[in-house]
């Protein structure tokens, strides 16, 4: 007797226990159906080792701004499965609101669109004209001033850099909603946020850049709009955080040097001497073990020669840095001669 091969198609597999997922293994490893599975969640974690194995993993990525722009025009221009026998025309800037608020899902904007196209009556002429307001209404989201690739993306990335600069929660608040209401990429203010941490904030609080980078994590654990609190949160955290900008300083100070200075070779006695020919040559002769001194330092050469009295780095006497300052003072201090010492 010959048994009909079957498709089955199981959405959401993640919500079947080990169980479930065990009683219809058997059937995939005889041929008697062809299993297809639709999940959110991470295969390796929500399908059994058994069951995965025996399948082929097809990740499926959101549709990009682009795909959804063809998505709409193939709808608008269809007569037999789309809009095409409406004649609808829809206005650029009414497009563009629909592109960016369908977050990628094509149901959404498709959706949308049907709504509205089937809400505004024919003119004259029998051409249904799709305006911004109706989109609006359609989508129940007011369209914001704002371009994403233009003058207003820059100036307002600008007005929360330095209003968090300016340790002012609210108006970071303000800018940072005033970009994401717009559409903007989260991950794109994510990227600022932790450069904003190492910069302006530096030293004063090394927690700023933990922060900055868990709210980068959670926007793509979650997604948006949930993502958005923790946004907001490191947000706030930035701006009322202490502010330092010597790390930033010391850096650029660094770069500078070594665009125009010399490549200084590494003292020998900071190389490490890994074969007996580097040991013969002196490779790490003279390098004090900096833990087998009192609290665990101990004065010697780690710049080049040229370089040894160089300093690059002053803690700024702000938040963590006053600790970092205090340290570097008590370590350092038997460098200076006695008339030197303050």
């Amino acid at each position: 007797m010959n048994l009909q091969k079957t498709i089955l198609f199981i959405d959401e597999i993640h919500r079947f226990n080990k169980n479930q997922q065990d009683a219809v293994l058997p059937f995939v490893e005889d041929g008697t159906i062809t299993l297809i599975g639709a999940t959110t969640e991470n295969p390796s974690f929500e399908v059994t080792s058994p069951l995965l194995s025996r399948c082929r993993v097809l990740p499926l990525k959101p549709l990009t701004e682009e795909e959804i722009q063809i998505i709409i025009l193939r709808a608008l221009k269809d007569r037999l499965q789309g809009l095409g026998e409406l004649n609808v025309e829809i206005a650029p800037e009414a497009f563009s609101h629909l592109i960016t608020l369908s977050n990628n899902d094509a149901r959404i904007a498709l959706n949308t669109l049907e709504i509205a196209a089937q809400s505004t009556p024919p003119d004259d002429d029998g051409k249904r004209y799709i305006s911004l307001p109706t989109i609006e209404d359609a989508l129940q989201h007011r369209a914001l001033p704002y371009d994403k690739g233009g003058e207003q993306h820059y100036d307002i990335i600008s007005a929360l850099h330095k209003s968090m600069r300016g340790s002012d929660p609210d108006a970071s608040l303000y800018w940072l909603a005033r970009m994401l209401e717009a559409g903007e990429d989260p991950l794109y203010i994510a990227r600022r946020l932790v450069r904003f941490a190492s910069e302006d904030v530096g030293m004063a609080d090394p927690q700023a850049l933990v922060i900055a980078m868990a709210a980068q994590q959670a926007v793509h654990f979650i997604g948006m709009p949930e993502g958005n609190l923790a946004l907001a949160e490191a947000t706030v955290y930035m701006a009322t955080a202490p502010k330092s900008n010597s790390l930033y300083e010391a850096y650029s100070r660094v770069q500078e040097e070594i665009k125009q200075g010399p490549s200084e070779s590494v003292p020998l006695h900071l190389r490490n001497p890994v074969t007996p020919l580097m040991e013969d040559l002196g490779y790490g002769e003279g390098y004090k073990y900096a833990h087998h001194y009192p609290e665990h330092f101990v004065e010697q050469q780690n710049l080049p020669d040229s370089q040894q009295d160089k300093k690059y780095y002053t803690p700024s006497d702000q938040g963590y840095e006053k600790q970092v300052m205090a340290r570097l003072k008590a370590w350092w201090q038997k460098k200076k001669k006695p008339d030197e010492t303050e």
